[in-house]
Formats: structure tokens, C-alpha cells, sequence
């Protein structure tokens, strides 16, 4: 996400769930198709769920709101299997603003303590949210971010899209992420954008489009294969 001193203001998407709209950008964080769908089909039905190897090393571009990983958390829960996530944001959103975020609509009020200790966790530090996830939420552009030799089973690709935030679908950075993925790991992006595909196969993944949540035809995810 873009350095600026601008919060994003609270949205209400198509499913009922609540978003963020960046007006510098004029984008919102997640589909206004609906939130909480999008996230759950993309990262988890096409992502998460698709990675049989426990404990799970997991990276995420672009935190956000930590939809994305309170629903992973949720699942480790659920399933009892440990996730180590890792997670990059430039610019980490107020606490105060995420308190307000309106979680219990989004995904439950059982839910808000694990919300509220996702993103109340100290940054760039591992922090044991649970007995079966730990997060490091790591304020570093992608550019920047050195992973020390960090290797992953699942990306999470969850940046500004292309229109927005171009440099964040560059190839040089698909090739640093290849090189911090297994082998056979699984990379899953929102994003099926033609150039995205070609940058990403010639990063080492051997990528697929496929249907995407709704409001998007599309979507791709791809395995790491050199």
C-alpha cells in the first residue's frame, strides 16, 4: 500500500460486509461486490484450502484490514492446523479505525476479540495470536522487504491492482516472491490480468485462470514449479 497520511473511510459492500475505500487511490481494498465473499473465495476456498502441508509458512502482499488473515485464522482454528503468517503493509491502518471497522457484521461477533488481537499485535515481531496461528505483521514495501531466506508454501497476493498501484505488478517482484516460495507452493492473486500471467510464469509458476468471486470473471492462482 501507498505511504500517506490519509485513513480510508468506511464502506458498506454488496453482501453486507464492510470494506475500505482509499479516495488518493480511488480504490477500495476489497471487491464492493462483496468483501467477505471475495476474500473467502480467492484466499481461502482457491488458496488456503488448496495447501496440504501443515505447519503452514504463509506470506501475504498487502495486510490491509487483516481480513484476510482473521479468516485464516479462523480456519486454523476451526481445522486445527498451525499457520505461521507473515504479512507486508506500508502504511498499517489506525487501530482506532479498525476498532470501528464493523467486524460483527462482517464475520461475526464471535469473532472480534481474534480481529481486535490481530491487529493490536505489536508489528515486525512474531506475535502467537492463538494456539494454532502466529502473525508478524511487517511494515516494509515488498521492494524493500529482505526475507532473510524466509521460504513459504502460500502467497497471499493482495495488492492495489494494476490500475492503481502499478509498481506492485512489476516482474522483478514476482521473481523475488518465486524465490521465497517452495517448490510446488501455491501462489493466488484476485488479479488475471494477461501481463500479470506471463511476468508470473516466467518467474518459475505454472499459473491458471479461473472463475472468479462475484462481480470478477476471473481470477489466478499457480503453482511453483523452479
Amino acid at each position: 500500500m501507498s505511504e500517506s497520511n490519509i485513513q480510508p473511510e468506511i464502506i458498506i459492500t454488496a453482501d453486507g460486509s464492510h470494506s475500505l475505500y482509499n479516495k488518493e487511490l480511488d480504490e477500495t481494498y476489497h471487491s464492493r461486490h462483496g468483501a467477505l465473499q471475495e476474500s473467502k473465495y480467492v484466499f481461502i476456498e482457491n488458496g488456503l484450502k488448496q495447501v496440504q502441508t501443515f505447519p503452514l509458512n504463509l506470506f501475504e502482499v498487502g495486510f490491509g484490514t487483516g481480513l484476510n488473515a482473521l479468516l485464516s485464522s479462523i480456519y486454523a482454528r476451526e481445522s486445527k492446523v498451525r499457520i505461521i503468517y507473515h504479512a507486508l503493509e506500508t502504511l498499517p491502518l489506525e487501530p482506532a479505525l479498525m476498532e470501528s471497522f464493523g467486524v460483527p457484521q462482517t464475520i461475526g461477533e464471535s469473532n472480534l476479540d481474534l480481529f481486535l488481537a490481530i491487529h493490536r499485535a505489536d508489528w515486525n515481531r512474531e506475535v502467537e495470536i492463538s494456539d494454532f496461528f502466529t502473525l508478524k505483521k511487517i511494515k516494509s514495501s515488498l521492494q524493500n522487504y529482505d526475507p532473510k531466506g524466509s521460504s513459504y508454501d502460500l502467497i497471499y497476493y493482495d495488492a492495489f491492482g494494476p490500475r492503481a498501484q502499478p509498481s506492485m505488478w512489476e516482474a522483478p517482484l514476482f521473481h523475488k516472491i518465486a524465490s521465497m516460495t517452495k517448490t510446488d507452493g501455491l501462489f493466488v492473486t484476485y488479479c488475471a490480468k494477461g501481463q500479470v500471467r506471463r511476468d508470473l510464469i516466467s518467474a518459475g509458476f505454472n499459473m491458471q485462470r479461473m472463475p472468479g468471486p462475484p462481480g470478477k470473471r476471473e481470477m489466478m492462482t499457480g503453482r511453483k514449479q523452479f
